[in-house]
């Protein structure tokens, strides 16, 4: 078959007279609305000026006033708000989604002087939003025009624009909010990232707020509740033959074992199954020498109070099979083997 022949025969009515799609022609529109979608988001990256980093300083200086974010749309629009409103207040930056429509009946109750607020449209013509805007400045908040067309009505009366690009709608009706809603939505995001570092905002106080669900479980979990203890934490001094290190590692069904200094019981190393391969190809008598001379010196570690998250970042920085916890004064407490952590869905 030619492909002019597959190209005609790509969509066929059914017995009802609607057009079906084969395989290849599907995935074609498939991968054509994503590949749209992703040139709205270029170009709005490629768009960013100083206007960006204005309403940046603008949320940042309202939030540092004890205010709050505003976020208001219609339609699609508002979808997108009030996913924003949840992304922003997960970082501590208080918002809230203002209905602009109802907030011409007693819901601008929710604006109080100082707030800024972030209208998103579009087409920067909605009449809701271009009705609201006046009333919002009225009622002293900085007000921002989120929208698709910097020469708008809605750009024209807020205080500050901020735009997003879109070369062309993927819907090919040319009707349905699309590549316009990605790009306004990873344009809000942007905000948000950007904000959360200028907030210096870490792992640990994105755990303080999301305590719920797998996210919560991993964020919150401290190595402490994770490691091995016990018989299931081998644990000699350096001095012990590698023979009994062998043993003491079978008996708690380990890959390692800690070594101690003699005196004070801080750690001295690690012995692993590696550094056991390694020694038998590298002496006749390992078993029965000191395991010290085998052992791996100033192993990384990781302190008892630590999230597990970090314990995840060493494993998957460093490459190791093994991590010793130690407590504040260096000596070892327990072990987290990285085979643990897919059971802890901590990866």
């Amino acid at each position: 078959m030619t492909k002019k022949n597959r190209d005609t025969t790509a969509i066929q009515p059914d017995s009802g007279g609607r057009a079906t799609m084969n395989t290849e022609r599907i995935l074609e529109k498939a991968r054509q609305c994503l590949e749209i979608e992703m040139d709205a988001i270029a170009a709005t990256s490629r768009g960013l000026d100083e206007s960006f980093t204005t309403v940046v300083r603008e949320i940042e200086r309202c939030l540092r006033a004890g205010r709050k974010i505003i976020f208001t749309g219609v339609g699609k629009s508002a979808h997108i708000c009030q996913k924003l409103v949840g992304t922003f207040n997960s970082i501590t930056a208080r918002s809230s989604f203002l209905d602009a429509t109802q907030a011409l009946h007693g819901d601008l109750g929710l604006c109080l002087d100082g707030d800024l607020a972030i209208l998103l449209s579009n087409s920067g013509e909605t009449e809701e939003m271009i009705r609201l805007a006046p009333i919002l400045k009225r009622l002293h908040l900085k007000t921002v025009a989120m929208t698709g067309q910097p020469g708008s009505t809605l750009c024209d009366i807020c205080d500050l624009p901020l735009t997003f690009l879109v070369p062309r709608e993927a819907c090919p009706l040319r009707l349905a909010p699309t590549a316009s809603s990605t790009a306004s939505l990873a344009l809000g995001d942007a905000l948000a990232m950007v904000l959360l570092e200028m907030k210096g905002f870490t792992e640990k106080d994105f755990a303080r707020f999301h305590p719920a669900g797998s996210l919560g479980r991993s964020l919150l979990l401290r190595v402490a509740d994770i490691m091995r203890t016990g018989a299931r934490f081998p644990k000699l001094p350096e001095t012990t033959l590698t023979r009994d290190a062998i043993h003491a590692m079978t008996r708690a069904k380990t890959g390692s074992i800690a070594l101690i200094e003699v005196e004070g019981g801080r750690l001295s190393g690690i012995f692993t199954d590696g550094d056991f391969r390694r020694a038998t190809v590298d002496s006749d008598n390992c078993l029965d020498r000191p395991v010290a001379e085998f052992m791996t010196r100033r192993p990384k570690t990781i302190e008892a109070d630590s999230l597990a998250v970090e314990a995840l970042k060493l494993f998957e920085k460093h490459r190791i099979d093994d991590l010793i916890v130690v407590d504040a004064d260096g000596v070892p407490v327990g072990l987290i083997d990285n085979q643990d952590l897919p059971r802890l869905r901590i990866i």
